[in-house]
């Protein structure tokens, strides 16, 4: 009768059953399973354990004594009892599933794969030593071969939604995104009720972009299981590049409160709290992931970015070298020669200084190698190959290679970005003389032929950089919003090289903006048309930098959470003199940006 899920009717006839046979193995054995059933584990385990007082030798009690043991974690116990079974029976498949599952609760994985594979040679449509066999080595990280396993197991039992979570799991990690979906969908076809494939669909939406979505499917997850901390925190990340910043801090505290330990909640909390201008409160959540991890590098990274931007620049510039252990580590070089920071005379040494980041961060921080020629040192630069041509009028005794090119020999390193640590930089002794980059004068005559004879001021223009840039929504401005700039009877020069699809559509709206993309092969094209400039307008890009290391007069387009190099409050850089930075006053408010630089730019036409 249990078997056709009338397991309270079964359980009160095996119990008058026991009654008149108290010592009966097979009422205690039915009633224990039973139990077991029910979710009773303890009363199961007694009843399964007085049948095997009386007749120690039955394998299938055994086993099934083990399961009630693991549901209770006793899983040293269990472990006893499943070889106990298998010691009598040694071809039982289920017993070596189910040991394998005890053996993975103790963490001895090894052991674990070896006997879900000794219950498929023994049974090989075993739907569970399969699917089992998947988790171990999804665990293992070895990710084609857990998606075999479950697969198999699919094919053996297709209504298992934990194997089509799982798979779908496998494949997020695979990056195959939409195959992960797919699977997620059919176990929520066959669990609906089922928050942790919801929880993993959000996921692996976040990974596709698509933001609102995931928000959506981690919504559902939490309808399902309010207190699960993972959720919020990753609903919160969903938010967070929506720009609904308000909102992804109010996930991260939920998370918080659940589970007040969340060394990645409070990071991510720190993150939120930054993009809203609250840096006290980010820097203290930052502290915070960090007395939970202390070795959180992306945690130090980003205090590092925040120290800088609030000018503590000693403590900045020294938490930045994180990056190598965080969001750098993969870019990191693994030179045999000594890394130099300042601490060693390089009086006669080859020092080489290499590019890092971007082709802007190359432009400010190759000042650095004036500096480290003044030591006595001699100075390679290592550059992209856009930048070579440039960097090259730096001094006609520092080497300027391209990246990929094969390096000559020298004696220690130092990463670009990491000079201002190696000489100690503070705000007030930030190394500002310029121009200490030069446009070539040929290049400069031949744009001169080009654009024609000066009529009016010339203004360059730069309102987008690189799509793949991280910061690029948050940096970048649509072309029509310029719109009140570019009333002014001036010259006005596109000076990036390219335009995307919605600007290119807007551009033809604005005939008094002059393109030059085709011309611009490399920076020192772009400096030379910079030189022909009176004005530079630009969002932060490479070509500001580009500008102010040339000495020429930048205004700068700055969001309302700035680079870290951009400082706090002020309108001055100390790292650019002839730049005037113009700040967002509220968050995406380029608005009163544009309407404030038009009002100069009204004031310049004027005089």
């Amino acid at each position: 009768m249990y078997k056709s899920g009338q397991l309270a009717d079964a359980a009160a006839q095996f119990r008058e059953l026991l009654q008149a046979l108290p010592d009966d193995c097979r009422v205690l054995n039915g009633l224990g399973t039973i139990a077991l059933q029910l979710g009773d584990f303890e009363e199961g385990v007694r009843l399964l354990g007085k049948s095997l007082q009386i007749s120690p030798d039955q394998p299938m009690v055994l086993s099934n004594r083990a399961v009630g043991l693991r549901a209770l974690k006793r899983l040293d116990e269990a472990l006893d009892s499943y070889d106990r079974a298998l010691a009598l029976r040694p071809d039982y498949a289920d017993a070596h599933v189910n040991r394998g599952i005890a053996l993975q609760g103790l963490g001895r994985f090894d052991e674990a794969l070896a006997g879900f594979e000794r219950a498929i040679a023994l049974k090989p449509d075993h739907a569970g030593a399969h699917y089992n066999r998947g988790v171990t080595l999804q665990r293992f990280g070895r990710p084609e071969q857990a998606l075999e396993s479950y697969d198999r197991a699919i094919a053996l039992k297709p209504d298992q939604p934990e194997a089509h979570n799982n798979r779908g799991t496998v494949l997020r990690d695979l990056a195959r995104l939409q195959e992960a979906l797919a699977s997620y969908d059919r176990a929520l076809t066959l669990r609906p009720a089922y928050a942790e494939a919801f929880y993993n669909r959000g996921l692996a939406l976040q990974k596709l972009g698509r933001f609102d979505d995931a928000v959506a499917s981690y919504d559902r997850a939490l309808a399902l299981k309010p207190d699960h901390a993972e959720t919020w925190n990753n609903r919160g990340s969903a938010l967070k590049e929506l720009r609904r910043f308000t909102d992804a801090l109010a996930s991260y505290d939920r998370a918080l409160v659940l589970k007040p330990d969340y060394a990645e909640a409070h990071y991510n909390r720190g993150n939120a709290l930054e993009e809203l201008g609250r840096l006290d409160g980010a820097l203290a959540s930052y502290d915070r992931a960090l007395a939970l991890r202390s070795d959180y590098a992306d945690a130090y990274w980003n205090k590092a970015l925040l120290k800088i931007l609030k000018g503590e620049f000693a403590e900045g510039w020294r938490l930045f070298e994180w990056r190598w252990r965080g969001p750098l580590r993969e870019h990191a070089r693994n030179f045999t020669q000594p890394l130099w920071l300042g601490d060693a005379s390089v009086a006669g040494r080859t020092l080489l200084i290499h590019a890092e980041q971007g082709l802007g961060d190359a432009i400010q921080f190759c000042r650095y190698g004036q500096m480290a020629e003044a030591l006595g040192a001699r100075v390679l630069i290592e550059v992209p190959p856009p930048l070579v041509s440039l960097v090259s009028t730096l001094s006609d005794h520092v080497t300027v290679i391209g990246t990929g090119e094969l390096l000559p020999d020298f004696d220690f390193h130092c990463p670009i970005m990491s000079l201002p640590l190696a000489f100690g930089t503070t705000v007030t002794t930030i190394p500002a003389t310029v121009p200490y980059l030069h446009a070539d004068k040929e290049k400069v005559n031949n744009w001169a032929r080009r654009i024609g004879q000066r009529s009016r001021p010339r203004v360059g223009l730069v309102w987008s950089g690189s799509a793949t840039h991280r910061n690029d929504q948050n940096r970048s401005i649509p072309l029509h919003r310029l719109e009140p700039m570019l009333q002014f009877p001036m010259e006005f020069h596109a000076i990036q090289k390219e335009v995307r699809r919605d600007d290119a559509a807007a551009l033809a709206h604005f005939p008094q903006i002059r393109q030059h993309g085709e011309a611009l092969g490399d920076f020192a094209d772009a400096a030379a048309l910079v030189e022909a400039m009176d004005l530079i307008i630009s969002v932060d890009t490479a070509v500001a930098h580009l500008a102010g290391a040339l000495a020429k007069t930048v205004w700068i387009l700055l969001p309302f959470a700035p680079d870290y190099r951009w400082l706090l409050e002020r309108s001055d850089s100390p790292w650019y003199p002839s730049a005037t930075l113009f700040r967002q006053p509220a968050r995406d408010d380029w608005s009163s940006v544009i309407a404030t630089v038009a009002q100069r730019l009204e004031t310049l036409n004027a005089n």
